[in-house]
């Protein structure tokens, strides 16, 4: 009896937590509760520090409460935020911004009146990044800004001015920038709250801190002077609040978007995808009428990675052999598996690392994947293994969630004589054994960073090997090492398009992974919800959005 109650009194103070986030005793206070946007967050946040935002929950969050020098607009294109205007001179290497003088941080009574936002701010922001005693896993962004003095060069002149040179020219810099690690924070703010301030940010972005209580509910206010406006002058937001819950159970998040408690949800859970969409992927016929479906190309490519470390012997891992990774690659039909395993949400992967969406990805792409089962076995044939005999078994470690495809695979590559296991492994302890390269043969995914492809090209160069880089199957081609350092100076976008296309082709020739397939951005919102816009990387803009 006494358990009973105490659940009972946790839950009523649970209500009242939420109910003091969306409103106060002061009339001017009060939320119009047809004006705030509800949304879940299944993966929870574990902190609202821009430093530390390194996946879509906490990015998501930061991108209302946080802005940068600049942005990105739902094309991927480099648009202004508080950075109005830049140059890039001294042949790429130095960038000169030159900041807005009306963006100020959220209001707090360490400031007095109004705080603006000036160059100095920036230079403070970037540096504990990159300090050390931050341990921000974003200080990778700035590893191609200059040193002198062991001092990184962000120079503030005046007010609003702020410069950055760079080691070596880097086209994808301003795509870097537009990350939320880029995010400009207030110094007196952070050196006050210290650790603290993952639960109390102040920003500038166009929703201020409210209120969290960790794993139940996160508010978020309007912020009354954000300084961007629409296309008729009126100023951004919108909306009144943005209120985000945390209930883990994907199914239970379905049943109260459709109840109308939850106004987006983003992607959709393999237990209910036949309930909402037809095979080809398409809204199901009941729901029609209730809610809307986004969807576009999304910047992130599944695969299977091949550990190809030359310094393995050949006979304790067959994967070396070349022709062996590329029969897989034929042995499946992609196109199939998207159809009946994802209600075709994606694009089969046969074109290389690149994701649709980038500049690189080419449908032209010589000896593409499709599926060849006749060509799979002459290349077994031509690996010394005819049908598969003599061929040791080859064991593909993956997590439960993508059992379903590993086990298509497997089947489909069984019949052409290889002996394919599965391997289920925690997400964790996978992640793990892919870092140490401990895995011969693992299912990986990338997301994009930033919209460029060499993000996803620097999973190959030889530099990057883990576990100091993302070069996970420990690729090594000095063509490839040329043609990428060739590519990342390369300031004109046709030439350096060309680098990017021949480096994905030769990740195509020497078959290192499996690419399943480029990802789709599914978003459902309810019907009264407009102006949410969809993007090739899932950002989440709220600023623009209405409800009527």
């Amino acid at each position: 009896m006494h358990n009973k109650l105490s659940i009972f009194w946790n839950y009523l103070f649970l209500i009242f937590l939420f109910s003091l986030g969306l409103t106060s005793c002061k009339e001017e206070d009060k939320i119009n509760k047809d004006k705030i946007f509800r949304y879940n967050e299944s993966a929870n946040i574990s902190s609202l520090d821009p430093a530390f935002a390194k996946d879509q929950a906490m990015i998501w969050a930061n991108a209302q409460l946080f802005n940068g020098l600049v942005q990105l607009d739902s094309n991927l294109n480099i648009q202004p935020s508080i950075a109005k205007s830049w140059t890039i001179t001294n042949e790429g290497k130095t960038y000169t911004f030159i900041i807005r003088d009306d963006v100020f941080f959220h209001t707090h009574p360490l400031f007095k009146g109004k705080r603006r936002v000036v160059a100095k701010d920036f230079v403070y922001s970037f540096n504990r990044i990159v300090d050390e005693k931050t341990a921000s896993p974003g200080a990778w962004i700035f590893n191609i800004v200059s040193k002198e003095n062991n001092k990184y060069s962000f120079l503030s002149p005046n007010d609003s001015t702020l410069i950055i040179n760079l080691k070596t020219a880097f086209s994808p810099f301003l795509g870097l920038l537009s990350m939320p690690y880029a995010s400009v924070v207030p110094r007196e703010i952070v050196e006050h709250y210290g650790q603290d301030f993952r639960k109390n940010p102040i920003g500038t972005g166009p929703f201020y801190f409210k209120m969290w209580k960790e794993g139940v509910k996160l508010v978020l206010r309007k912020n009354t002077n954000y300084f961007e406006k629409d296309s008729k002058g009126n100023r951004l937001p919108y909306l009144e609040a943005v209120s985000i819950s945390f209930i883990v159970d994907k199914q239970s998040v379905f049943l109260e978007f459709i109840k109308g408690n939850i106004d987006f949800i983003s992607g959709i859970d393999p237990n209910y995808k036949d309930e909402v969409l037809t095979r080809s992927g398409a809204l199901q016929e009941k729901y029609r009428d209730r809610i809307r479906l986004i969807t576009q190309p999304y910047l992130n490519t599944e695969y299977l990675g091949f550990l190809v470390d030359k310094d393995v012997s050949p006979k304790d891992n067959p994967l070396l052999n070349k022709n062996i990774r590329r029969a897989i690659n034929y042995g499946f039909d992609r196109k199939k598996m998207i159809k009946y395993l994802r209600n075709n949400i994606g694009l089969a992967g046969e074109y290389g690392i690149i994701p649709k969406g980038l500049a690189g990805f080419d449908t032209n792409v010589e000896n593409k994947f499709s599926y060849n089962p006749i060509k799979a076995k002459q290349l077994l044939s031509e690996a010394g293994y005819p049908n598969g005999k003599g061929l040791p078994p080859i064991t593909l470690q993956t997590t439960s969630t993508y059992l379903d495809l590993c086990k298509y695979i497997q089947g489909q590559l069984n019949l052409l004589g290889l002996d394919i296991r599965v391997d289920v492994n925690p997400p964790g302890a996978l992640r793990e054994q892919i870092a140490q390269s401990k895995s011969k043969w693992f299912r990986g995914s990338w997301i994009a960073d930033y919209p460029d492809a060499e993000n996803y090209l620097s999973l190959f160069y030889s530099p990057n090997f883990c576990p100091k880089g993302p070069n996970y199957t420990h690729f090594s081609n000095k063509d490839y090492d040329n043609l990428y350092e060739l590519s990342q100076k390369e300031t004109s976008v046709e030439k350096r398009t060309e680098y990017y296309k021949r480096m994905n082709q030769i990740i195509i020739e020497e078959a290192p992974i499996v690419v399943l397939y480029y990802d789709q951005v599914l978003r459902f919102t309810q019907k009264n919800i407009k102006g949410l816009s969809s993007n090739p990387m899932n950002l989440l803009i709220l600023k623009t959005v209405r409800k009527d």
